[in-house]
């Protein structure tokens, strides 16, 4: 009974560990900015173009323009105020004595 328990108590903390570690990004948070950062390129780029089209009469779905606008728009918020918290732990980080 014992070494049944030593047993199953081991492999349990053992699946656990594969199960609860995330794998970690090649690049950690920068290549992870960077990489949100040319995403929301990407939408404005593609939302300026549909714009253009919708200008010249090209577009059939009006909705579908004003959704991926939308989600340009909102998706550059969620970076500029990202960028302005990461602003802000920074200045916070400077302001410390040591």
């Amino acid at each position: 009974m014992a070494i049944e328990s030593i047993a199953a108590a081991a492999a349990i903390p053992e699946a656990m560990a594969t199960i609860a570690t995330p794998p970690s990004p090649a690049g950690g948070f920068g290549h992870w900015f960077s990489t949100e950062l040319q995403a929301v390129n990407t939408r404005l780029v593609n939302a300026d173009h549909q714009i253009q089209q919708l200008a010249v009469g090209d577009v059939e779905n009006l909705h579908e323009v004003m959704i991926h606008l939308e989600e340009a728009k909102l998706s550059f918020q969620l970076l500029a105020q990202v960028r302005n918290h990461l602003l802000e732990a920074y200045q916070e980080v400077m302001r410390m004595q040591v």
